[in-house]
């Protein structure tokens, strides 16, 4: 949806620089309106800091204003590109407004990326401390250590220096060829998704969730834009990995369990 609606509203304008300038600001309003919105929502009550629904959402209309204008300042030292030939424009300088655009939608992923994961992998370390600091009896919630997050952010860090690269080529290059516009319409609406799952306490996986949206980025432009090879290992190994996941676990445990129990 929002592929097409940049098509129909930009692309397909007689004059499509200055549709981009019309309207990119209200895409990068979009961003920082989610973004904040979900997190004053769902996010500020595990700090101690309770707002009504009418505060959070006064609060997220200011702060999505507050990144317009800073998008605006931006986008104003962008120039118009030439004209190639009589009705035919240089979409080079439009995609370079959709350039600042996803600074911004990269910066929703990658906290949409932190509020999911991190949890994802540090959910059944808080449980296990949680455990050892009761002296073995279960409870049906653990508290969260900062250090454990602190770890959990460490460790994606690292994991994304080190052989993240690769994720990163096969999802941005392998499956659709992507530009800035088309860039933007898949990581706002896999942050969007991402976020809302977070608030609502879904453990989703984030690089699935782009996947989808990047193919969904594909799909809309017709299925001879996507790479079909590169999807069917993409798909494959999603089938592998849940019972590969879950043969190594029970490995690990019944070593652990010999060694210690």
């Amino acid at each position: 949806m929002l592929f097409r609606s940049v098509q129909v509203l930009i692309f397909d304008n007689p004059d499509p620089f200055a549709a981009a300038k019309r309207y990119v600001p209200g895409y990068i309003f979009l961003v920082g309106f989610i973004v904040s919105m979900v997190t004053l929502v769902k996010g500020l009550s595990h700090v101690g800091l309770e707002l009504s629904f009418g505060q959070s959402l006064l609060l997220a209309t200011a702060f999505g204003v507050v990144i317009m204008m800073f998008g605006l300042l931006l986008e104003n030292r962008i120039n118009r590109g030439e004209r190639r030939s009589r009705g035919q424009y240089d979409f080079s300088s439009v995609e370079r407004i959709f350039g600042v655009l996803m600074m911004f939608t990269a910066c929703a992923m990658a906290f949409a990326h932190g509020s999911n994961d991190v949890a994802n992998a540090v959910g059944p370390l808080a449980a296990v401390i949680s455990v050892v600091e009761s002296a073995g009896s279960v409870g049906g919630s653990a508290a969260m250590p900062w250090w454990v997050l602190v770890l959990g952010g460490g460790g994606i860090v690292v994991g994304l220096v080190t052989y993240g690269h690769k994720v990163i080529a096969t999802v941005g290059t392998g499956i659709t060829e992507l530009t800035p516009s088309r860039g933007f319409a898949a990581t706002l609406s896999a942050a969007s998704t991402v976020v809302l799952a977070s608030g609502t306490g879904l453990p989703i996986s984030t690089t699935h969730t782009l996947v989808g949206a990047v193919l969904g980025v594909g799909l809309a432009r017709g299925m001879a834009a996507l790479n079909l090879r590169v999807l069917g290992s993409i798909v494959l190994s999603w089938l592998i990995t849940l019972p590969a996941g879950a043969l190594l676990s029970i490995m690990f445990f019944f070593m652990f369990k010999g060694m210690f129990g």
